[in-house]
């Protein structure tokens, strides 16, 4: 047998590939016999991503037609209603959203490489210790809910909005606690492949979510109270049902049972976690400041509705770099833990060139409906110029989007997001947000300026990142992700 991080004798993907392809070996054709091997292994890796991606997405999606609805009834209480719903959810639950789903994301590198690697029994420990970690984390985040009427003032909102935030940041207090549980249930199910009860789950969250949210503003009339309180039964329909289908026997090799295991350890646990979700909360917090940012330009709220209104568009696009940000997570995980480096490069470069494809797809349709894509939000010709102008800044962050969360997926499947966070940190607040503020008001660009600057800072990290990718040694990583396991199975 092989040993930890022999790459040549380790086949690249399950099974024998080179048994299973119909070569013609008649005419000696080398090169022919090449082209379809590496079709066969790119048909392969494309299947095993989109069977992790294809339901992530679709669960990514249907969470994220919650908070649409939820603004859809509360703009037809009113507009006061509205601003406060979305100023609760974009300000104050985004900030520990965040966090929390960073932290999160710690469970896709231990989990990921513990499930490639056949340790199976650890994966249910790993699980236990993330929900401590998370939810002693959130109980340390709820002041901020307690607290949202004089933060949100201090950041300069008016009073009356102020007061509205501050009642449905309260309410939303038990949605804010369901993060600690379901999202650490997400990464256990998806490091396993048990992704198609993710999607389900979410459509049914999504159902009762719609019904609920009819029954609160309609049928009781509870107003703004009624729209925030629907969002709780959404995601604890996401807790029951996820935790339920762990805990009744959908995966028997990896769930065995509460443990006293999950109290050892802790500490290096915790490292990882914070790590994790210091890495994708500079990158959540980052796209809300653009908007803080340009509430304070000249002719505000023009620019904030344009900027909102690609923001919308953004965030649908996002939802689909997510999927491939936790498929990709997974695969290189997977592989790392079982000792092959070669295969998780090949992930790589399918996930990159999947996700970028798409990308550059959509990218091309916004510059070729740049005039027609703010209609559905909007019929304002200040506001339709507006967006008219950032169409090319919101296409390139499209693209740039693209890439950059399948490179943060290859960051958190190999345990570099302490390096990451360093990264982010330096070329969202040191070189992003300085550049923005230059060029919005030293020379005078507006919301151009602003969005423009900061895109740049995401362009360097996205090309630090993929020249950290390109040197990477995958060998070597393989040797650590193979130590790391063994490891983390001595403090199991």
């Amino acid at each position: 047998m092989p040993g930890i991080g022999e790459q040549a004798n380790v086949p690249l993907l399950e099974g024998d590939i080179a048994s299973t392809i119909p070569v013609s070996v008649e005419d000696g054709d080398e090169d022919n016999e090449e082209d379809q091997l590496l079709s066969w292994r790119v048909w392969k890796e494309s299947k095993k991503l989109w069977h992790i991606a294809g339901p992530t997405i679709f669960g990514l999606l249907a969470s994220y037609c919650t908070l649409v609805i939820t603004q859809a009834f509360a703009g037809h209480l009113g507009s006061l209603d509205l601003a406060a719903i979305s100023l609760a959810f974009y300000v104050i639950v985004n900030f520990n959203f965040g966090l929390l789903l960073g932290m999160a994301s710690a469970l896709e590198t231990l989990c990921g490489q513990a499930f490639g690697a056949k340790k199976y029994d650890m994966m249910g420990v790993y699980l236990q210790r993330s929900w401590i970690v998370l939810f002693t984390c959130s109980i340390l985040l709820l002041p901020i809910y307690f607290f949202a009427t004089p933060i949100l003032k201090l950041l300069g909102q008016h009073s009356d909005l102020a007061e509205a935030a501050g009642v449905a940041s309260m309410c939303l207090i038990p949605f804010h606690i369901s993060f600690a549980i379901q999202f650490p249930l997400q990464r256990f199910l998806q490091s396993q492949l048990k992704t198609g009860v993710i999607a389900w789950v979410s459509l049914a969250a999504l159902i009762v979510h719609v019904t609920v949210s009819w029954l609160f503003v309609y049928r009781l009339e509870l107003g703004l109270v009624g729209t925030a309180i629907s969002l709780n039964f959404a995601m604890w329909v996401m807790v029951i049902g996820l935790s339920g289908y762990t805990f009744c026997g959908g995966c028997p090799l990896t769930w065995s049972g509460f443990s006293v295991q999950a109290f050892s350890g802790l500490w290096e646990f915790i490292k990882l976690s914070v790590a994790s979700g210091v890495m994708l909360c500079l990158e959540s917090w980052y796209s809300t400041l653009v908007l803080l940012v340009t509430g304070s330009l000249k002719n505000a709220e023009t620019a904030v509705d344009a900027l909102s209104i690609c923001m919308s568009i953004n965030g649908w696009e996002m939802m689909i770099s997510f999927g491939f940000f936790g498929a990709t997570g997974v695969r290189v995980a997977n592989e790392l833990g079982a000792g092959n480096g070669r295969a998780a490069k090949f992930a790589t470069k399918v996930s990159v060139v999947t996700s970028a494809t798409i990308g550059f797809t959509l990218a091309l349709l916004i510059v070729i409906l740049h005039n027609d894509i703010a209609l559905i939000f909007s019929s304002s010709k200040l506001i339709l110029q507006e967006v008219n102008k950032l169409s090319v800044l919101l296409a390139i962050a499209i693209l740039l989007n693209s890439v950059q969360p399948v490179l943060s997926g290859v960051a958190v499947g190999s345990g570099w997001q302490s390096y990451v966070a360093y990264i982010n940190l330096g070329c969202y607040y040191l070189i992003g947000l300085p550049l923005g503020y230059v060029m919005g008001w030293e020379f005078h660009k507006g919301v151009m300026g602003v969005w423009g600057g900061m895109i740049g800072g995401t362009a360097i990290q996205t090309l630090i990142l993929v020249v950290i990718t390109i040197r990477c040694d995958w060998k070597k990583e393989a040797d650590k992700a193979c130590m790391h396991v063994m490891k983390w199975a001595d403090t199991s």
